[in-house]
């Protein structure tokens, strides 16, 4: 399984990517994917601090890890759903990235409020063909 990703439309102007994840390494080789893109990256260490750059900030996407500790993808993903809900504005492409791989972590991700899914590990092609189906830079 490596993508699915359906087109969608960017919040405007947004250029930058909010990259969750708890892992040093994981969160260096998503930057060095982006190197030489237009994207700008801002990283969150975990669920939490997903949420909280999420409530303050404007973001044209975002990768979300599952598995994290303190506040898993799961939850930080229904809570920044309920921030745009509160807000009335547009939903902004979440995509889960799981070492899970199979089906059914797929709809357990995609019932949480992600509009779609990367199993690790994500190779740099499929990660940004998957980025920009859901963007515009």
């Amino acid at each position: 399984m490596d993508s699915r990703c359906e087109a969608s439309s960017p919040p405007a102007g947004a250029d930058t990517i909010l990259v969750a994840d708890d892992s040093d390494t994981n969160r260096a080789l998503i930057e060095l994917y982006f190197r030489g893109t237009p994207w700008r990256l801002d990283f969150a260490v975990d669920g939490r601090d997903a949420v909280a750059r999420f409530a303050s900030g404007s973001y044209a996407l975002v990768l979300m890890d599952i598995r994290m500790p303190d506040m898993d993808g799961y939850e930080a993903t229904r809570r920044i759903r309920a921030l745009e809900a509160e807000r009335g504005t547009e939903p902004t492409p979440i995509v889960a990235i799981t070492a899970d791989a199979f089906r059914e972590h797929e709809v357990q991700c995609l019932a949480a409020g992600c509009t779609d899914f990367l199993a690790k590990p994500v190779r740099k092609d499929a990660l940004l063909r998957c980025v920009a189906r859901h963007t515009q830079p």
